[in-house]
């Protein structure tokens, strides 16, 4: 068992900047920037009494749409210290995907970055808001199309960047509070609760439309303590930060595993082969973490003998199944001698289960590893829910401190996952070994895993159905060497219409991030059913692997 830590975010980091007052705590190789663990705290204390400024209290939802900015840490550890709840924001999302989030969230206040390669965030937001221009302002406005937004504040790339007629910009948002006393801020956080929510992210279901998981103060500053215990992290060692801020990969796998052990994190604003690999020879980065994707690329990159990789120790793999091969590269080119490897999902904050430095190559590679401290895991027939015994196949349910509150507003989606004892479902198959180390085998939940990003066929399909000249569609998983898995639509089209792959492709960019974007567009006549109708998915995929001959990415093994 491990000990918890019964804090707020906000008063554990006013602890860390007295404990480690000059030690590094957020580096940023390309921006110059370099703050101490009481540096960071300072400008998270400004940062939260601006909140306030802007009329945010304890229970406000305060949006992020950014990329791994520092403005993302701040405001995180801003909202911690007033009991406000960030809701994180993909970086990839369009406006259709941009509203629901917004209007289902009820956020008060957003923060927002410029654009990311095709999207941008500008454009959005003015065709979403055109209140902003007749308030003349971006702060204080109303809008019937979101009642509850009030405020968006937008945040440059460096200094020198324009900011867009009418919008406040981070500096002028920071200015707010100066006349804020501290001695209004430490009264709001004497009346904090670690149990209360401090963070929803969003994540779709099989219903197709993404749900805001309410995590805890308790749940994410647990699960990151655990996952560096795993690691043996200390205020030594040095994180390079390559998975978005928006995931728990980014915010709990990585912030909260370096905020709860002293350790120096070295975030990359977008993800970049080169960038990574310059940051960890420059700063003697001493720890990686990264979806599978992300250590192909580096491997196969054809610099990658450049670099040096001496001062690596640790890291993680996770997002997606991890290809044995890869992991084995990391260790043995990569100089990660230590790496673990991760299994979970947000609703559990994330991590269930992680493989230790202690553990065996062996264990390391080809499982998700052990149960972590202070969790109850089982392993049940999905049909009947009774528990099976070690090396049977079942779904992996998860019991304890990390389960989230709920889902925002949708108490029947929360009923239908945590069950009356508290156990979480995961809708993940798994084999449980008899020495107690876990192996992933497949899901029950019809969903996709395209490079670590969760993909829901139902939320796509929605969206195809409103195309004029498709009848049906089915979307499907296949697999990818790169990627793990990539999107393929199978359409039947309506009598006397006709459509191209490309159209098809272009009807999706125009309308959902693009990393949902089908790679594959197949017309067919008709799918596949069983005796009682319903269409067997496993079948189309078995169909589209013999097509587009994808039997190598088939047979890829993972942990």
């Amino acid at each position: 068992m491990s000990e918890f830590i019964e804090k707020t975010l906000g008063a554990w980091m006013d602890e860390m900047a007295e404990r480690l007052h000059d030690h590094e705590a957020l580096v940023y190789v390309d921006r110059g920037i370099r703050l101490t663990y009481s540096q960071l705290n300072d400008v998270a204390r400004q940062a939260a009494k601006s909140l306030l400024a802007l009329g945010v209290k304890k229970g406000t939802h305060v949006a992020i749409w950014a990329n791994n900015y520092p403005e993302w840490i701040y405001l995180l550890l801003a909202t911690a210290k007033i009991g406000a709840v960030l809701v994180t924001v993909n970086t990839n999302y369009k406006l259709f995907e941009l509203e629901y989030l917004l209007r289902q969230s009820d956020t008060h206040t957003m923060m927002f970055m410029k654009s990311l390669k095709d999207v941008d965030y500008v454009a959005i937001c003015n065709e979403l808001l055109p209140e902003i221009a007749e308030n003349g302002s971006s702060i204080g406005f109303q809008t019937e199309r979101l009642p509850e937004l009030h405020n968006l504040v937008y945040l440059p790339h460096d200094a020198g960047e324009d900011i867009p007629e009418n919008y406040t910009s981070w500096q002028a948002f920071m200015e707010m509070g100066r006349d804020i006393p501290d001695s209004e801020l430490e009264a709001i956080e004497k009346t904090l609760d670690c149990h209360d929510v401090i963070n929803m992210q969003y994540t779709s279901g099989t219903t197709g439309f993404p749900k805001g998981v309410m995590l805890t103060h308790h749940n994410i500053i647990n699960n990151g303590k655990c996952i560096g215990d795993n690691m043996k992290m200390t205020p030594v060692d040095r994180l390079l930060i390559t998975v978005p801020f928006f995931h728990c990969f980014g915010l709990v796998l990585s912030i909260m595993n370096c905020l709860t052990h002293g350790s120096t994190m070295v975030p990359i604003d977008v993800y970049s082969p080169t960038k990574v690999m310059a940051a960890i020879e420059k700063e003697r980065c001493t720890a990686l973490n990264g979806v599978p994707t992300m250590f192909i690329f580096m491997l196969e990159h054809k610099d990658f003998s450049k670099y040096d990789f001496s001062s690596l120790r640790t890291g993680i793999m996770a997002g997606s199944p991890c290809p044995i091969t890869v992991m084995n590269q990391a260790i043995e080119l990569m100089n990660m001698k230590q790496i673990t490897i991760c299994y979970g999902l947000t609703e559990a904050s994330p991590v269930m289960t992680q493989t230790s430095v202690d553990d065996s190559v062996e264990h390391r590679v080809s499982t998700v590893g052990r149960c972590m401290p202070n969790l109850e895991l089982k392993v049940v027939d999905p049909d009947t829910g009774l528990e099976v015994p070690d090396g049977v196949n079942g779904e992996i349910c998860v019991r304890g401190y990390s389960v989230m509150k709920g889902y925002y507003k949708m108490p029947e989606a929360t009923a239908a996952a945590i069950d009356k004892d508290g156990w979480l479902h995961s809708g993940d198959l798994v084999v449980r070994n008899p020495d107690g180390y876990y192996k992933i085998t497949g899901r029950i939940k019809d969903m996709i895993i395209r490079g670590g990003e969760n993909i829901y066929p139902r939320e796509l399909e929605e969206l195809l159905y409103t195309h004029p000249a498709i009848s049906d569609v089915q979307v499907i998983g296949v697999p990818s060497k790169q990627f793990g898995e990539e999107v393929m639509a199978c359409i039947i089209l309506k009598e006397g219409e006709t459509a191209t792959e490309d159209e098809i492709k272009e009807f999706m960019r125009k309308n959902v991030a693009r990393h949902k974007v089908a790679s594959y567009v197949q017309f067919v006549d008709s799918f596949p059913m069983n005796a009682a109708g319903k269409i067997q998915k496993y079948k189309l995929r078995e169909m589209a692997v013999e097509l587009l001959k994808l039997h190598d990415a088939e047979n890829i093994e993972t942990a």
